[in-house]
């Protein structure tokens, strides 16, 4: 079965982004440190690097190597869209959005739901690779149940105030860490899954 993975940046503290969606804090190093890290991370997932910057990355002719799907919610997606003007961000993925506010045809390359848990399992259903959840933390909350694995990139910034990487209710859910990166530029990667 197909596993849904959460595969977010985030902060010491537990921010996915900051107050107003900011995300341009995040700590990267000097240019060879952030040139090293990037190259590690999109070698591995290059399916997670947007459309549009998939031949600046190096990735354009990669094919995706985990995920075939991305699920995000309308935060996250209305951030890419201010920032980039793209409406389809991750076109080489089936691309979903969880929102009962964004219409329904904002892109015939992107669906709209209101439902994330029925959406999710659907999808894990269906024969395929993983299923990415890039954001945001209201959207992570909801879909704990279903959380299989955790990619969490840890950046060494506080932020103080910002978006939860999970929102939700108390509901401890144990996970198991299975793997730790840590890079020259201070950020640290550590995979975990569902106990």
């Amino acid at each position: 079965m197909r596993a849904l993975v959460y595969y977010v940046a985030l902060t010491l503290d537990g921010r996915i982004a900051g107050p107003r969606g900011e995300f341009d804090f995040f700590p990267v190093g000097d240019p060879e440190q952030a040139a090293a890290y990037a190259g590690a991370i999109n070698a591995r997932y290059p399916e997670t690097v947007p459309t549009a910057f998939r031949t600046a990355a190096g990735v354009a002719e990669e094919p995706n190597r985990r995920f075939d799907t991305v699920v995000m919610g309308a935060g996250t997606y209305r951030l890419n869209q201010e920032s980039t003007g793209v409406t389809s961000p991750y076109a080489h993925l089936r691309q979903y959005v969880v929102s009962s506010t964004l219409a329904p045809d904002t892109d015939p390359a992107v669906t709209v739901t209101a439902d994330p848990l029925a959406l999710v399992r659907s999808l894990k259903a269906e024969p395929g690779a993983d299923i990415w959840l890039c954001g945001g933390g209201r959207l992570a909350g909801a879909l704990l149940p279903e959380i299989d694995a955790l990619i969490l990139k840890t950046y060494p910034v506080v932020a103080g105030a910002g978006v939860p990487a999970f929102d939700g209710g108390f509901d401890p859910t144990a996970f198991t860490v299975t793997e730790r990166a840590a890079f020259a530029n201070g950020a640290a990667v550590t995979w975990l899954a569902r106990r």
